[in-house]
């Protein structure tokens, strides 16, 4: 996956609460095989009002998603985590999430930042009144930046690590890929192989 240290982008403003995985992608869009075109179906059922802030040509484009709080609750689906990616989204920011949904994020380079509720809600009134406003995601520094704002997040250290490094569960593997071609050469052949 991508290395992720800082992100600038715009934002859109979510202001929605008990987000679950099932708003986030309908469980109709899981049939599929393949792990592209998830995109097509984020929010699916509430794109279909034209005045859903993604219908919102104002936020065309935007990179952070900034909602209200408990977002991806609900079942465990790696697609929402696909589809938010997919449209084009780095960053979800929120005063809670769903553990799950938290930790396939992690784990698969989007990035969710806690904040609390006023900060979420003054960045969503900030991105409201100009939805061109950039803001700063810092990894590194911890640290969301908009405006002349500066908000910590906490994150723990092996998380940061690993995003920060690009690195997800098959990659934190590789690492070790001379050890595991030893420990393989070392085996009796009658013994079953990994290929």
């Amino acid at each position: 996956m991508d290395a992720f240290t800082t992100h600038t982008g715009t934002a859109v403003p979510l202001r929605r609460s008990n987000v679950d995985t099932d708003q986030i992608i309908p469980a109709v869009w899981l049939k599929q095989v393949s792990r592209t075109g998830f995109e097509k179906g984020l929010f699916a059922a509430w794109r279909e009002d034209p005045t859903f802030v993604l219908n919102d040509p104002s936020y065309e484009g935007g990179s952070i998603l900034v909602s209200g709080p408990d977002f991806g609750t609900g079942s465990s689906r790696e697609h929402a985590v696909w589809a938010l990616q997919q449209y084009g989204f780095r960053v979800v920011i929120a005063a809670r999430f769903g553990d799950i949904f938290r930790n396939n994020s992690t784990k698969m380079g989007l990035l969710p930042v806690v904040l609390p509720g006023d900060k979420v809600e003054a960045l969503q009134t900030a991105v409201e009144a100009d939805p061109k406003l950039e803001v700063t995601v810092d990894l590194a520094e911890r640290q969301v930046r908009w405006a002349g704002e500066v908000v910590p997040f906490e994150i723990d250290d092996y998380t940061r690590w690993r995003l920060m490094e690009g690195l997800d569960d098959i990659g934190l593997t590789l690492r070790h890929a001379d050890e595991v071609a030893a420990y393989e050469n070392g085996r009796q052949p009658w013994l079953p192989t990994t290929v």
